[in-house]
């Protein structure tokens, strides 16, 4: 099984600003214990990049895809990336 970290950087499209999507989104990372950030786009998208082991990570891609109950997701950008190691926790970016 794949342990080394990963990192994943994600654009997510949709009804997801002004529905606590960062703080479910937030919740979701501390949960899995990944380091990493989300932050709401100017576009109105929602962007994720989070670090840990790709099982962890993986778990939050597919909460990307559904979100919080009030999120209307259409689509979701995904790369994956090399994991540079340089997050302590997971936080939400103002």
């Amino acid at each position: 099984m794949e342990t080394s970290p990963i990192c994943l950087h994600a654009k997510v499209y949709g009804l997801v600003q002004g529905v606590n999507f960062r703080y479910y989104t937030m919740q979701r990372a501390q949960r899995l214990r990944l380091t990493g950030w989300v932050r709401n786009r100017p576009d109105g998208s929602v962007e994720v990049k989070a670090e840990g082991p790709r099982a962890a990570v993986e778990e939050l891609l597919a909460f990307l895809h559904q979100g919080p109950p009030s999120a209307q997701v259409e689509r979701v950008e995904a790369e994956w990336l090399p994991a540079s190691g340089a997050f302590r926790r997971f936080d939400v970016q103002l």
